[in-house]
């Protein structure tokens, strides 16, 4: 266990979350350990929502291997998917990666507005913009906040092209939206489902929509004539790798047209807290698939270079993305590119006296 941090011996199973405990944060000077049963604040299986009034919603995306624009409604993440790259983002906060990341929700809930103003300006661009680039826009909290709802709604009105991801059936909420979007060529849909297994699902990704209502959220979106793909991710070696071929012709048959995939990477504080997981859930097998992941990036158990780190290196990786491109071949994924439509946004539709012209 030479991999893990000073943190990584202690853990607690606990209800509904993906992680066992709170790594230390990067930034903060002072680190306090603390052992199962002696820390009240970490037995607290509340999630607290935090509210935050940000001066920007839209953010400019660097890496060439994602959308150039990005937006999240919300920081942290209830699903409390374990191997989740966006937990380094709350030390931001000065909060932990750990259980601080899925139960201490900071929300935005000033963001239609910062929107509406960003896509007034005129020296906006319109380009598609993704949704859940960092923390689901569908979890739990999206039920009773509807902030997600309300962003599409003006994306909608603004005829600005958008694209989400997302764990969540609860995007079938919005399907009235969606549905108009997609007939001015708006929207694309990416559903996340990383495997068949329920028993791993729990685990692995607790409080996120069983794998059956995700293919069914696939099947519900393309009936309705909205662009909708699977992305399975991350695929996890000698955990859920094997089962990638029954995902993607679950989703085949469900009316997915587009498929992608992602090699696990385990950067920051999400390294001891997935090791930590491991040893908890799958002592058996917990040193194969650290290995294995190491063997996907060069020894390393992350790598942040751009269109490499997504795909992997080296034979494993090759094997993998082989059998992806195979896969997809065969059930005739990925042949059409969506045809955005930029040609119709307005940035003046936010003035009624305007946008009549």
């Amino acid at each position: 266990m030479s991999d893990q941090n000073d943190d990584a011996h202690i853990y607690s199973n606990f209800r509904g979350r993906g992680a066992g405990f709170n790594p230390h944060n990067r930034f903060e000077k002072s680190h306090t350990l603390a052992y199962e049963g002696e820390e009240p604040l970490l037995m607290d299986e509340r999630t607290t929502l935090m509210e935050t009034f940000p001066k920007t919603i839209l953010n400019k995306v660097s890496s060439p291997d994602l959308f150039p624009l990005s937006i999240n409604p919300y920081q942290g993440c209830e699903h409390g998917c374990v191997y989740c790259y966006a937990r380094n983002t709350h030390e931001y906060w000065g909060l932990s990666a750990g259980l601080d990341f899925e139960r201490k929700i900071i929300v935005k809930k000033n963001a239609p507005e910062l929107l509406i103003k960003e896509l007034s300006n005129k020296n906006h661009t319109p380009q598609p913009v993704m949704f859940s680039g960092n923390t689901d826009c569908y979890q739990p909290a999206e039920r009773e906040l509807k902030i997600t709802r309300r962003l599409l709604e003006v994306f909608l009105k603004y005829k600005h092209p958008v694209a989400l991801i997302t764990k969540n059936a609860l995007i079938k909420r919005d399907m009235d939206i969606l549905c108009e979007m997609a007939q001015h060529r708006l929207v694309m849909v990416m559903i996340s489902v990383t495997g068949v297994d329920e028993n791993l699902r729990r685990k692995m990704e607790p409080r996120t929509s069983t794998y059956a209502q995700r293919i069914e959220t696939i099947r519900a979106l393309s009936e309705a004539g909205i662009a909708t793909g699977v992305l399975f991710a991350p695929v996890i070696p000698a955990l859920n790798s094997n089962e990638m071929p029954e995902v993607l012709q679950q989703a085949a048959n469900a009316g997915a047209t587009t498929a992608s995939f992602n090699m696990i990477r385990l950067n920051g504080q999400v390294a001891p807290l997935f090791r930590n997981w491991l040893d908890n859930y799958f002592p058996d097998r917990s040193d194969k698939v650290w290995n294995q992941i190491k063997e996907l990036h060069g020894g390393q158990v992350n790598d942040s270079r751009f269109n490499v780190r997504m795909k992997g290196e080296g034979p494993l990786a090759e094997s993998l993305n082989r059998q992806f491109a195979i896969l997809t071949h065969k059930l005739n994924f990925n042949k059409n590119k969506i045809n955005w439509n930029l040609s119709d946004f307005n940035p003046d539709a936010g003035n009624p006296q305007l946008s009549m012209f």
